[in-house]
């Protein structure tokens, strides 16, 4: 029987909790689940409903910080000092798994041992309403060359993971180490890219695996709005997968580039849409095209770039009303409808 070591760390998320531990222990038959719930000193009575959660189930144990060490510190606590199982599961207190979720994760794990990691789709839900239906059957599962995926992530620039639907191989997760204190906001990303850099990784087909849930305090709601801050955070994160895998990635150069034009693009094509929405006055346009010339030298060749030359000729103010008029901006509302497209697909 495999098992697995669920690390939940809470931060005035009590509330939340006996949800989220009831999805671990409760709805996932035939494995050998244990949880470790790490209250970071909330000021609120979340350490007291750990508490009694783990008075009702040897499963569980908690540790309390007496001051608060940060979410970084609180992962890596458990990942890399607690964590015994085979598998291993970081889930934040306010999320919850699908039923039977570690079951076809594990069995996806036992079956190929070159994985070191696999996911699956999450559902996202608003806080308060009903959890939307989740399919519990898979339609197989598929292994993904690590590499392969990496250049992936590379050439889109951003990840595809939430994040409560990862399971890692516990070997592993103690070889590449834990989550890096320098990214606060993009740790996620830059450690599963730093996983797919060591072995492969699987995709659990057909079923649901986790749910996130929406409500005002997520620490992405919270912490991550800004569009230039989430740049400037993806560009840290794959930047840190560059230096620290280099002895795994022979074609470190080629991913480097792919990635800073993407970002680049990413940054002027922002800068557009602030003149195509009349919002030039809240979206730092500048500063965007200061991050794209510091991504890219000889950034002013790209398309994007000659978009956004040619609404400042038009102006701000009428911009909006020409839109549908510059053909870049009539291709980048067809973009955003196929991105959003997507995320429906996806359930999000």
């Amino acid at each position: 029987m495999s098992s697995v070591s669920v690390v939940i760390p809470c931060y005035k998320y009590g509330h939340f909790l006996a949800d989220c531990v009831s999805s671990v222990l409760d709805e996932q038959d035939g494995l050998d689940v244990r949880v470790l719930i790490i209250d970071d000193a909330s000021p609120d009575d979340s350490a007291e409903a750990a508490h009694k959660l783990a008075a009702s189930d040897p499963r569980i144990e908690v540790r309390v910080h007496e001051r608060n060490k940060g979410h970084i510190a609180t992962y890596n606590e458990g990942l890399l000092e607690w964590a015994d199982g085979d598998y291993v599961v970081l889930l934040s207190a306010d999320d919850r798994l699908v039923p039977g979720a570690l079951v076809r994760a594990a069995a996806l794990l036992d079956a190929h041992p070159e994985v070191g990691f696999c996911y699956g789709r999450p559902l996202r839900f608003r806080h308060g309403g009903p959890l939307p239906p989740a399919r519990t059957k898979t339609t197989g599962s598929a292994v993904y060359p690590g590499r392969w995926w990496l250049e992936r992530r590379f050439r889109e620039g951003t990840g595809c993971i939430t994040s409560p639907e990862v399971v890692v191989r516990t070997a592993l997760q103690r070889e590449v180490g834990g989550y890096d204190p320098a990214l606060p906001h993009a740790g996620d990303i830059e450690m599963w890219m730093r996983l797919a850099a060591h072995a492969d990784v699987g995709y659990v087909r057909g079923a649901d695996q986790a749910y996130y849930r929406v409500h005002g305090a997520n620490m992405s709601t919270v912490d991550f709005g800004g569009q230039l801050d989430d740049l400037r955070q993806r560009r840290a994160a794959f930047e840190a997968v560059l230096a620290k895998c280099a002895g795994q990635l022979p074609d470190a150069e080629r991913l480097s580039g792919m990635v800073h034009t993407k970002l680049a693009r990413a940054a002027l094509r922002r800068a557009c849409r602030a003149y195509d929405r009349g919002r030039t006055d809240v979206v730092p346009v500048e500063e965007l095209v200061e991050f794209a010339r510091d991504c890219l030298p000889g950034f002013e060749g790209l398309p994007e770039y000659r978009g956004l030359r040619l609404r400042r000729r038009i102006g701000a103010k009428a911009m909006p009303a020409l839109q549908p008029l510059v053909l870049s901006a009539v291709a980048e509302r067809g973009r955003e409808w196929l991105w959003w497209q997507s995320w429906k697909r996806r359930g999000l």
